[in-house]
């Protein structure tokens, strides 16, 4: 007995010990050196050194190298860099280490995170994720996906051939959304859309005519009936609000976001920035219960308006966009669903109407005075382009990371709201990456007054049609703007 007692003991310890480490390998991170010959239009070439995260070809290239490379060009740029932060000026003139275009040592395997490392261009605060490591010298290094260094930049980058990279200096960033689709690139997202709210026109879609899981975008309906509300006089910014037990229960939660105590105060003001910056599901719920006494009420409210506002390919289920389980014998597991295109009605319909959203949404902090509170922006494009001015984002497992997008530029005359869809991405890094390149694509668009293409939407069109000519507006007032713009670049 003793013996079959010390096996199973064995045996239980040896479970323990398995899973214990499994999570350890799971989360490991795992680089695979390499070189990238990279060419400038001024002929240079120079070996950089890469780093593929994760995956082959998921590609992060050595910034001291390119920096190396730039040095004598238009395109320089200087680098400081520590153990947590990058600082990249593009004023200032690059000063080698010594280190630079050095190549891998056979046995390097370098085990390095990928994070987002405290980032600066031009002293202003920039979110894009990075790698960096350290130097024999003791100097670091950092390694910037090929993309975010030519947003950053303004340079055109192309590839003309396996392991190699062409950066055109003299020729501004450039993204087409329709090679991208033909490349796979929105495979790894749900559904995309990028569109010009004011005029009604689409630049480019994606899948936009598929309803799917929207997460946390969901609110910005939840803030659109609080709008109409204090419009109404039925609210008012500066009311003040009693948080019931079940918003404080959902305070506590694994969702929670903000602390809010049941029997506590606080104002429409501040549920607004809990809900659109922090997305704060217990706002989004406090809310909802302030306009129509419980939240199933106030979903009936939702759907109303999203039939009044043409929504045919949307439902919701609560204020929040967190999943939400039936009480059958075998519950289902509900969220809230919506088209890029009729976000992209919703959207247009709330920047038209209430543009004051943009006040809040454009914040990059704020402090939520009756907790002591204060609270950030979770959209990582404020930080990357000064034309961004929110919108929302959200993410759960179902819905994926989706990010809702807007940006403001002017055609002399008016100004316009740029608008960019994004739903179902991987993860966070993703949702910020597409959702930047379709952003400058967006602006790009809007300025040149050429959209494209896409092949295999679906039957969909994009911006221009087949034959060269743009997707006329449906709308008449939106029509007569896109005729007066076209006319006056012309």
């Amino acid at each position: 007995m003793k013996a079959i007692l010390e096996k199973i003991c064995s045996l239980i310890l040896s479970v323990v010990l398995v899973c214990s480490m499994l999570p350890m390998r799971a989360d490991a991170s795992f680089e695979i050196p390499g070189i990238c010959q990279v060419k400038t239009d001024t002929g240079a070439v120079i070996d950089v050194k890469t780093l593929d995260y994760g995956y082959e070809c998921n590609t992060y290239y050595s910034l001291r190298d390119i920096a190396m490379l730039l040095k004598d060009t238009d395109k320089s740029f200087s680098l400081e860099i520590t153990g947590s932060s990058i600082s990249l000026n593009t004023e200032e003139a690059y000063v080698p280490t010594g280190e630079e275009n050095v190549p891998w040592e056979d046995s390097e395997n370098p085990d390095i995170s990928l994070r987002r490392n405290e980032c600066k261009v031009n002293g202003e605060t920039v979110l894009y994720y990075t790698m960096i490591m350290k130097l024999p010298s003791g100097d670091y290094d950092c390694f910037m996906m090929a993309a975010d260094l030519a947003m950053i930049l303004d340079v055109d980058i192309t590839v003309p051939g396996a392991g190699s990279l062409q950066i055109q200096t003299n020729e501004p960033f450039s993204i087409s959304p329709a090679y991208l689709e033909q490349a796979g690139y929105f495979y790894g997202v749900n559904s995309v859309l990028v569109g010009d709210a004011t005029t009604g026109e689409y630049y480019y879609r994606y899948q936009s005519d598929i309803s799917y899981p929207i997460a946390s975008t969901s609110k910005l309906m939840t803030c659109l009936l609080a709008m109409e509300a204090i419009a109404a006089g039925e609210l008012a910014l500066e009311e003040m609000v009693s948080v019931s037990d079940a918003v404080a229960l959902l305070s506590t939660s694994g969702d929670g976001v903000i602390p809010l105590e049941a029997g506590g105060e606080i104002s429409v003001q501040e549920l607004l920035v809990g809900a659109l910056l922090p997305s704060s599901n217990e706002c989004a719920l406090c809310l909802a219960e302030a306009m129509a006494g419980s939240e199933e009420a106030f979903v009936g409210i939702m759907n109303e308006k999203a039939q009044d506002l043409g929504l045919s390919q949307t439902v919701f289920y609560n204020s929040n966009g967190l999943p939400v389980y039936t009480e059958d014998f075998i519950p289902s597991k509900r969220q809230n669903r919506m088209s890029a295109e009729d976000m992209f009605r919703l959207v247009s319909y709330l920047l038209k109407v209430y543009p004051q959203v943009t006040e809040i949404t454009s914040l990059e902090s704020a402090t939520l005075e009756s907790l002591g509170l204060e609270v950030r922006n979770t959209n990582p494009l404020l930080y990357n382009m000064p034309e961004a001015t929110g919108l929302k984002t959200g993410t759960t497992n179902k819905a994926g990371a989706c990010l809702v997008t807007s940006l403001t530029t002017g055609d002399g005359a008016m100004e316009h709201d740029l608008v960019v869809i994004v739903l179902g991405s991987e993860d966070s890094i993703e949702r910020g990456r597409v959702s930047g390149l379709l952003a400058r694509y967006a602006l790009n668009a809007f300025e040149t007054g050429i959209g494209e293409t896409q092949p295999g939407d679906m039957g969909q069109s994009s911006g221009d049609l087949s034959n060269g000519t743009r997707e006329l507006p449906i709308h008449a007032e939106a029509a007569v703007d896109w005729i007066i713009r076209t006319a006056r670049k012309r």
